[in-house]
C-alpha cells in the first residue's frame, strides 16, 4: 500500500493542469468537513440535552429500584434485607410507598400521586436540590409536611405561607365501599406545604412527596408495607454487577431496575430522535460526497497519460485502482479530520462559554444549549464518513477505463 499511497498523496497536493480540478477537490474536502462538523455538533447537543434531562429525572429516581413483578405493594420481610445490605457497592436503602389520591386547597381539587418517603430518600436522590420555593422539610417533631410538584402548586394556586388553610389529602379506604356516607370511604389528612420542587413537567403535574409514616397511616399499613425499595450505590460501584446480585437475591417475584430502565420510555424516545437526526445529516453528507465522484473522475481523465505509463511499466489495473481509490479516501479522511476537530472545538467553546443561548420567554434550567462530546460519537462519525468516502470513490474508479478511453488525447 505504500506505492499507491505515495502516488495518491502526490496527486492530492500536486498542481493540476486544469484549475477546476483543484477547486472541485477543495470543495469536496470542505463539503465533507462541514457535514462532519454538523454531525459532531448536533450529536453533542443531543447528548447534552439527554444528560441534562436524565440528571433531572435522577433527582427523583435512585440508582436501583426493587419492585414487585406483579402487584402494587409488598412487605419488607419478603426480601432478604440483610443480604441485600451486604452487597458490595451498595451505600444505603430507602423505603417508598406510593398511592393515588386527591389533594384539595380551599375550593380547588387535583388528582395526584402521593409518594411516601423516608429520611434516606433525600440522600439517595438529591430532590432537595430541586426545591424552587420553601424548603425540603417533611417532618418537624410530630407534624408532617408535604412537598408539592410545581405543576400541582400552580393548579391549586397554593400559598405555602398560608398557615390558616392547610392542604387536605384524601385516599380511598382499603376494602371500603361508599355506602350511605361517601365521606367514610376516604382517609384524610390536613397538612401544610413546606416547599415546591421542579423536576420535569410529567412529575411536577402529578407528584406530591409526603412522609412515609403519613402514607402508612392513611393506607392503614404497618411499618413493613412498601411499593418499592430504592438503593443508592457508592461512587465507582459496578452497576451491572450490583443489579445482577440484587436480582438473584430478590428472586423471580421482584424486578430490579437501574436508572435508565426506570426511565426506559424516555430514554428510547431520546435515542430514536438522535438516530433520526444522525441519518438525516448522513444523507446530507452523502450528497456532499458526490463532489468526490466529480473530482476523481476529472483527475482520472487528466492523468490518463500517467495511467498509460504505469501500465507500460507493468502496473496492474488493480494497483491503479488502488491509487485513485486511496486518493478518494484521503479526500474524505481530510474532510472528516477537519470536521471532527472543528466540531469538537465548537462544542468545547459552547460548553466553556455558552456562546449560543436558549431563546424564548420564561426561566430555563440552563442559559445556553447543553453540550456533551462522547468519543463513541466521534468514532461513529469517523467510520460513517470513511464508508461514504469509500463508496463515493468506488464509482469513478470502477468506470475509470471507460473515462480514459473516451477522453480526448
Amino acid at each position: 500500500m505504500r506505492f499507491p499511497l505515495y502516488i495518491a498523496w502526490r496527486y492530492l497536493f500536486a498542481k493540476k493542469t486544469h484549475n477546476a480540478i483543484n477547486i472541485i477537490t477543495m470543495v469536496s474536502v470542505v463539503g465533507v468537513a462541514v457535514g462532519t462538523m454538523a454531525l459532531v455538533v448536533v450529536l453533542s447537543v443531543f447528548n447534552g440535552f439527554e444528560k441534562l434531562i436524565m440528571s433531572l429525572y435522577n433527582a427523583f429516581h435512585a440508582d436501583m429500584e426493587i419492585t414487585l413483578a406483579e402487584g402494587k405493594t409488598f412487605r419488607l420481610e419478603e426480601l432478604p434485607l440483610e443480604e441485600l445490605k451486604n452487597i458490595e457497592g451498595v451505600a444505603s436503602y430507602s423505603e417508598v410507598l406510593e398511592e393515588s389520591g386527591m389533594l384539595s386547597y380551599r375550593d380547588k381539587q387535583h388528582l395526584v400521586t402521593l409518594r411516601g418517603v423516608d429520611d434516606t430518600y433525600r440522600e439517595l436522590t438529591g430532590l432537595d436540590t430541586l426545591v424552587v420555593r420553601g424548603e425540603y422539610l417533611l417532618r418537624e417533631g410530630d407534624q408532617d409536611h408535604i412537598l408539592l410538584g410545581q405543576g400541582v402548586y400552580y393548579i391549586l394556586d397554593v400559598n405555602i405561607r398560608d398557615f390558616r388553610h392547610p392542604l387536605n389529602i384524601y385516599i380511598p379506604r382499603r376494602g371500603r365501599t361508599t355506602g350511605m356516607l361517601p365521606a367514610q370511604a376516604f382517609r384524610s389528612s390536613s397538612n401544610f406545604a413546606s416547599g415546591v420542587f421542579a423536576v420535569q413537567a410529567e412529575f411536577d403535574m402529578e407528584y406530591v412527596v409526603v412522609p412515609l409514616r403519613l402514607m402508612r397511616r392513611l393506607l392503614d399499613y404497618d411499618n413493613q408495607e412498601v411499593s418499592s425499595l430504592l438503593a443508592g450505590l457508592e461512587p465507582g460501584a459496578n452497576h451491572r454487577r450490583v443489579e445482577q446480585e440484587m436480582q438473584e437475591l430478590a428472586g423471580p417475584d421482584f424486578v430490579v431496575r437501574d436508572r435508565l430502565q426506570q426511565q426506559d420510555f424516555l430514554h428510547k424516545i431520546m435515542r430514536s430522535e438522535k438516530w433520526a437526526i444522525f441519518f438525516i445529516l448522513t444523507f446530507i453528507l452523502i450528497i456532499a460526497a458526490f463532489n468526490i465522484v466529480g473530482s476523481l473522475t476529472m483527475l482520472v481523465i487528466e492523468k490518463r497519460r500517467d495511467i498509460s505509463v504505469l501500465r507500460s511499466m507493468g502496473a496492474s489495473k488493480k494497483l491503479i485502482h488502488r491509487i485513485f481509490l486511496t486518493e478518494g479516501i484521503l479526500i474524505s479522511l481530510g474532510g472528516a479530520l477537519g470536521g471532527i476537530l472543528l466540531g469538537g472545538l465548537i462544542s468545547w467553546l459552547q460548553m466553556r462559554f455558552g456562546l449560543v443561548s436558549l431563546q424564548g420567554e420564561g426561566v430555563f434550567i440552563v442559559d445556553a444549549y447543553p453540550v456533551a462530546v462522547q468519543w463513541t460519537d466521534l468514532l461513529m462519525v469517523a467510520v460513517t464518513v470513511f464508508c461514504i468516502g469509500l463508496l463515493a470513490s468506488l464509482i469513478p474508479v470502477r468506470n475509470m477505463w471507460k473515462s480514459t478511453e473516451k477522453a480526448p488525447s
